[in-house]
């Protein structure tokens, strides 16, 4: 039997710590969490007293290390898979973008395919599609090409989601445009999470968008209908309604460090995913990238289409749980639900993702006292060490 026990570890969940706990971990599962020392015949891997805390999950990155979701091969999804582990992300949605519906559909294709061919521990694990645009706000676009933003339909999201064979679990929406009440209804009838997103909506449109269905929210604050003391917007809307998971963007680029600070306070541990936004310069050096067939210029760790306007970020999910950290005094305990399980339960994957317990998938970070990512493992295999410089 293929196992492996890693021992001296603070094992972290979203309500306790395990202080010097074990885990046993056979054949990619997670087969015992001990309050002790468990013995193996098999591998045993020290963890040297580091914090373990399930791996992190990315709802929403579009690219990395050169490869683009909208590259619509198998071989950027893999060259993203691979890349990922190394800041402790353990699995992901690949993220469209608004672009042409025939592009969009190949990317849709590839990722379908791609996800039911996934070797088990080799990277990350795609756990399917976020579908971010086309149907959007033209006021609020942002980096998603405006020549392309359509109409909520549901029509065409039910030949994607086919075209996907059934993989698409996420897709941004404003909920003000025409038909996008309908959509929100339907589309969440079927079980995808919608996510209000690069929206000019009202308070009451907002209001309204729950009511029928939406459970998400799309890189809080940035394009989207901010707090106002008399239109709280879709920002206010984010603070205020329990039923909706909020997502940030935290690093100091797309949101003030006291902005994020004010988000947590109101939003809390609960209801709070930090996610990448990632496009395909992040690990690489500053230059000239493309996304969504639009030029990206990258310089001082900032991703910006010619005119000035953000273009996703080179973020890693590591880098954002130390800055989140710091921002908002978080535990570790708190870090863990925004990281992994807060994620894991709104694509109802929590029976399998999310935290570490028995008979879950062996998908593992260990990180030193400064949040540093030190050893991760993706179903049981191990992606990164970074002590062996994997």
């Amino acid at each position: 039997m293929n196992e492996m026990v890693i021992i001296n570890v603070d094992i972290v969940s979203t309500d306790c710590t395990i202080t010097s706990g074990s885990v046993r971990i056979q054949e990619g599962k997670i087969a015992e969490v001990s309050t002790g020392t468990l013995k193996s015949s098999g591998t045993v891997v020290d963890g040297k007293g580091r914090k373990m805390m399930p791996g992190f999950i990315d709802v929403h990155i579009h690219g990395a290390a050169g490869h683009d979701v909208m590259d619509a091969t198998p071989e950027a999804l893999h060259g993203m898979s691979v890349q990922l582990p190394g800041e402790g992300t353990t699995s992901f949605l690949a993220t469209t973008m608004t672009q042409s519906r025939e592009n969009i559909t190949n990317a849709i294709k590839n990722a379908g395919s791609f996800m039911e061919s996934q070797v088990s521990g080799e990277g990350a694990e795609m756990l399917g599609i976020h579908l971010e645009g086309p149907f959007i706000s033209e006021k609020k676009a942002g980096a998603q090409h405006p020549d392309h933003i359509i109409k909520p339909s549901v029509e065409l999201f039910q030949e994607w989601q086919q075209e996907s064979r059934g993989h698409i679990k996420l897709v941004t929406v404003a909920p003000e445009t025409e038909g996008a009440s309908a959509f929100i209804e339907e589309v969440s009838r079927t079980g995808v999470v919608c996510s209000l997103g690069h929206s000019d909506a009202r308070f009451d449109q907002v209001t309204e968008a729950v009511e029928k269905g939406a459970r998400h929210v799309t890189h809080l604050y940035n394009q989207m209908s901010g707090l106002h003391h008399r239109e709280p917007g879709l920002v206010g809307a984010a603070f205020m309604n329990d039923h909706l998971l909020v997502e940030m963007i935290v690093d100091h680029i797309h949101v003030h460090p006291d902005a994020v600070k004010l988000a947590y306070q109101n939003i809390g541990s609960g209801r709070s995913i930090l996610i990448t936004d990632a496009m395909r310069a992040k690990c690489l050096p500053p230059g000239t990238y493309d996304l969504g067939g639009q030029d990206v210029f990258v310089e001082n760790n900032e991703a910006r289409l010619s005119d000035g306007t953000l273009a996703g970020s080179i973020l890693t999910l590591e880098e954002a749980a130390k800055k989140m950290k710091q921002d908002a005094g978080l535990s570790w305990q708190e870090l863990v639900s925004i990281t992994s399980w807060n994620a894991a339960v709104q694509l109802g994957l929590e029976n399998r993702k999310g935290s570490i317990e028995q008979g879950k998938d062996a998908d593992l970070v260990l990180v030193d006292e400064q949040g540093n990512v030190t050893l991760t493992m993706c179903r049981g295999t191990i992606s990164y060490n970074a002590e062996e410089g994997l």
